[in-house]
């Protein structure tokens, strides 16, 4: 056998290389510790964004709050507004609905007015003419002016040529000769002889009152001036009469005693003779005949009592307000409606009979349409 040579570790060769080198890791060391401070700082600032979002949101939340409230109220008054424009849009298309309804009927009576002839538009005038009257007699108590009323109807209704009206007519010369068999009241004559007694009443004076003819006012009188040419004993037995007299009064105790006024029961017999009639003239524009009557009878009875008869303004006076005690303001008034009755069923016997004569002519409007 051979021997094979042994085999040895190849030998090493010595490197070559000097010390490692560190600054790598530093590097390495230097670049963490930026990118640790670099996520410290984006930490931080994070968690500052956040809290300034936390507060963002707090904010929100509470402007969202107020937002709410308001819009709350506004929610309130836009319902109440939103309640009060439906009712006033109800009242509107009711308003609509009467204004179409009266539009309707407008038509109709155009239409029908359309179809009338001129006897229907005399007996329409005479048929207002008639509601004048009644109206003039009734509400104003005027005579004459309900009587030419009934007059111009009864002149419109001879013009027209229906038949008909002949007991309308009848009973409106009925109407008329009653208004004529009464004795017209002339208000407005009456009220100015009232004023006229009233500018009276203002200028009445003291003097004419009964307490002129007091034993005070006559020593005043007798004072002044004897122009007689009496001497002196004569003038001083004559103030001894007059003392006399003035201490001494002779009463006829079979003449009614009327009182002595002072200057302010003048003004007040004045005052009070004055509304006295002032409610005469509210009767004769009323036509109240027992308050006229009552009104002016005080009147003549004050003036008689706290008043000198002797007086020319109040003999003037008292003559007056006796002419005018015996007017009568509130004549008893006929009735006049009944030719305004009788008016109407003429007026509606005449519109039926128009009606079926509008239906007939229809109907044979059909049936001819029907034959061709």
């Amino acid at each position: 056998m051979t021997e094979e040579p042994k085999k040895l570790p190849a030998p090493v060769a010595p490197s070559t290389h000097g010390p490692a080198r560190l600054w790598p890791v530093w590097l390495v060391t230097g670049l963490a510790l930026i990118l640790v401070l670099v996520l410290a700082f984006w930490n931080w600032q994070q968690r500052q964004s956040h809290q300034a979002a936390l507060q963002t949101l707090a904010e929100l939340r509470s402007d969202t709050n107020q937002l709410e409230e308001r819009y709350g109220d506004r929610n309130n008054e836009q319902g109440s507004r939103l309640q009060a424009l439906e009712e006033r849009l109800a009242e509107q298309r009711e308003l609509i609905a009467t204004q179409q309804r009266q539009i309707d009927h407008n038509a109709r009576e155009l239409l029908e007015a359309g179809n009338r002839t001129r006897t229907d538009w005399l007996l329409a005038e005479a048929e207002y003419l008639l509601r004048i009257g009644n109206q003039r007699l009734l509400i104003e108590k005027d005579i004459k002016g309900a009587l030419s009323a009934l007059q111009s109807a009864d002149e419109v209704l001879a013009e027209s040529d229906d038949v008909g009206v002949y007991p309308v007519r009848q009973q409106l010369a009925r109407e008329i000769q009653s208004l004529k068999g009464i004795e017209g009241v002339d208000r407005t004559g009456l009220y100015l002889k009232l004023e006229a007694a009233i500018a009276t009443v203002h200028d009445l004076t003291d003097q004419a009152l009964i307490h002129d003819q007091a034993p005070a006012l006559k020593l005043a009188e007798s004072d002044e001036a004897p122009a007689d040419g009496s001497n002196r004993l004569t003038r001083g037995w004559n103030r001894f009469v007059d003392t006399l007299k003035q201490v001494v009064v002779v009463r006829r105790m079979d003449e009614p005693v009327k009182p002595l006024l002072s200057p302010d029961q003048s003004a007040w017999a004045r005052l009070n003779l004055q509304l006295m009639l002032e409610e005469a003239e509210m009767a004769v524009l009323r036509g109240n005949q027992p308050l006229y009557e009552r009104a002016l009878e005080k009147a003549i009875t004050t003036v008689n009592d706290w008043y000198n008869s002797s007086n020319p303004e109040i003999r003037g006076l008292s003559s007056t307000l006796e002419e005018l005690a015996g007017r009568n303001v509130d004549p008893e008034l006929p009735d006049i409606s009944k030719s305004l009755e009788l008016l109407k069923e003429r007026l509606a016997g005449r519109t039926a009979g128009n009606g079926t004569e509008n239906r007939e002519n229809d109907n044979s409007d059909e049936s001819g349409g029907n034959g061709q």
